[in-house]
């Protein structure tokens, strides 16, 4: 098989099987090979990656920042250096096409653990001076932290997970979902040539059931996950059976509102980028596109010419732009949405159907779609689809737009395009979300934090904001004086 990894996990520093765990493949989604055979881990392989954890934990933490730092940043070097290795392994396991995995995958994995390498050495609390005597606070690890990632981006995922645990000076057991397993473990060799010390970063294999048996492993501290929000809910409660803390990055129905002065390319661009890039596989993506009514037609006209020439096809070659779901279930879901979207009167604009790649005949290849006269009662405006599919609605006033945008429980994220500045930030203030970008969409440097409100999660990845997720304050009084008792 093209892609068979030593063994499916990596505990204590080194490759581990566990035969007795159910078996899965990791499937190519655009020929429908098997390129890989993994078990799941049983709760002995749990048993000693928890444990393996706490002993390699307490190594690391011990460090100081700078210490921890210089491993992050040379691991960050070497994602660097094998680049093109990785974003080969990520496409064949998630048949994201190569151009977009080239720079937006491990690079974005790299970036992040440069960061926080950059910052370890700075984490630390506050002074106070109470007048002779003094406080002072420390942020010290929480211990244990169990990551659980999502199929949309494996490697990136792993690295905005575990950068800032790291950085902290805790340990991170990562489970990848069933569905891309591999490139985690290639992160996890790539720490340990870094210098990571065995135990501090591991990674086990499986389904829902190895998730929430790491979640209520009485060793483990604190869980952070990106998934739906049925999985964030179930995990949110599992977690406070231990009063453990939980960072949740979970979906979105997320709006862009484009107003009559807005760059019309720019805007297109930012509505293509936010509905097609990943074959619309990201839980932020700007799915219901408001566009104002004097420059609805001129809008809709540009957009069918554009969306019109992205190119289909094989992953693998650098100029292709879309390419499949990353599995058939997905793909299924997606024409499900497709259909629904039609019997509830949306008209579609383009796409609307499987599309045909003759040379992957068995690919889960979904054309990019759009759907104009959407209404925000239809399904399609509603619930998230997860696929290249755009839903397109028109506005009159700004308050209008303000009040349709907001009325979702999702808050993930929120775009706005204008020329008026001051409307541009009055927009994002009003909005309920929790990332916004004004005349842009999806740029998600790492020195921004990113997360959502309402049903769309709770805390925030990246930047210095993450830090206070994967660290617990202590607070010091220090009296410089005599005791003063009554007594």
């Amino acid at each position: 098989m093209r892609a068979q990894p030593t063994a499916s996990h990596f505990i204590a520093g080194s490759p581990m099987e566990s035969p007795k765990g159910k078996s899965f493949p990791s499937i190519y989604p655009a020929t429908g090979e098997t390129i890989a055979e993994l078990h799941a881990a049983d709760a002995d392989t749990i048993d000693k990656a928890v444990a393996a954890a706490r002993e390699g934990q307490k190594v690391w933490a011990a460090l100081s920042g700078a210490e921890r730092g210089r491993v992050l940043r040379k691991a960050a070097d070497l994602i660097r250096e094998r680049n093109r290795e990785l974003s080969l392994l990520e496409t064949l396991d998630t048949g994201k096409p190569l151009q977009e995995t080239l720079v937006a995958d491990a690079a974005s994995g790299a970036d992040c653990l440069e960061y926080f390498g950059g910052i370890a050495a700075d984490i630390h609390g506050e002074y106070t001076d109470l007048g002779g005597s003094f406080a002072y606070t420390r942020r010290e690890p929480l211990g244990v932290c169990a990551g659980i990632g999502a199929w949309n981006y494996p490697i990136q995922i792993a690295c905005w997970k575990s950068a800032p645990a790291l950085a902290c000076g805790n340990a991170m057991i990562f489970k990848p979902s069933e569905t891309t397993p591999l490139t985690a473990l290639k992160l996890a060799e790539i720490y340990k040539e870094a210098g990571l010390p065995d135990g501090v970063f591991s990674v086990v294999q499986g389904f829902g059931d190895v998730g929430a048996a790491l979640v209520n492993h009485p060793g483990v501290n604190k869980v952070s996950v990106t998934g739906s929000v049925p999985t964030g809910a179930k995990v949110m409660a599992a977690a406070a059976e231990g009063l453990k803390p939980v960072t949740l990055e979970l979906g979105g129905k997320s709006p862009i509102i484009v107003f009559e002065d807005a760059d019309i390319e720019n805007a297109i661009s930012g509505a293509m980028l936010g509905n097609f890039y990943s074959s619309g596989q990201i839980c932020s993506n700007g799915t219901r596109v408001f566009v104002q009514k004097s420059i609805k037609q001129k809008f809709l006209d540009r957009l069918r010419e554009r969306t019109a020439k992205i190119r289909l096809g094989d992953p693998m070659n650098e100029e292709t732009h879309l390419g499949p779901l990353v599995s058939k279930p997905q793909f299924e879901k997606v024409l499900g949405y497709i259909q629904i979207g039609r019997d509830e009167g949306a008209r579609v604009l383009i796409g609307g159907d499987a599309a045909t790649v003759p040379s992957f005949p068995d690919g889960w290849f979904v054309a990019p779609t759009v759907f104009a006269d959407v209404q925000d009662s239809m399904t399609i405006a509603r619930e998230e689809i997860f696929g290249p599919v755009m839903c397109v609605l028109d506005f009159d006033t700004e308050e209008e737009v303000l009040a349709r945008a907001n009325a979702t429980d999702f808050g993930l994220a929120a775009g706005v395009f204008t020329k008026d500045i001051q409307r541009g930030h009055r927009v994002v203030a009003a909005l309920e979300a929790g990332t916004c970008w004004i005349n842009a969409y999806n740029l998600t440097p790492i020195e921004m934090p990113f997360g959502g409100v309402k049903k769309s999660g709770i805390g925030r990845e990246n930047a210095r904001a993450a830090i206070e997720h994967y660290s617990q304050l202590k607070s010091v009084y220090v009296e410089m004086g005599d005791v003063d008792s009554p007594y």
